[in-house]
């Protein structure tokens, strides 16, 4: 899930956070780095904020978004 987007033009960089083996993990990535060969968006949500820290004190079902619905192709 991405938790947070930071900086402008060639600057910019996401936040994507994940559960592993029961322990959150955070990375940052450059959004225009030569190493991404493609972003592609799966699934979107609804929340009512531009960065979801929030969802790090979370746990279980709490740490869920509500499911946007179906993305078109």
């Amino acid at each position: 899930i991405v938790i947070g987007r930071r900086g402008g033009g060639t600057r910019e960089t996401f936040m994507v956070r994940k559960i592993s083996y029961g322990i959150g993990v955070e990375k940052i990535f450059p959004l225009h780095s030569p190493l991404i060969e493609n972003i592609k968006v799966v699934k979107q949500g609804i929340v009512r904020r531009a960065k979801l820290y929030y969802l790090r004190g979370k746990k279980g079902k709490a740490a869920k978004v509500k499911e946007k619905g179906f993305i078109r192709k």
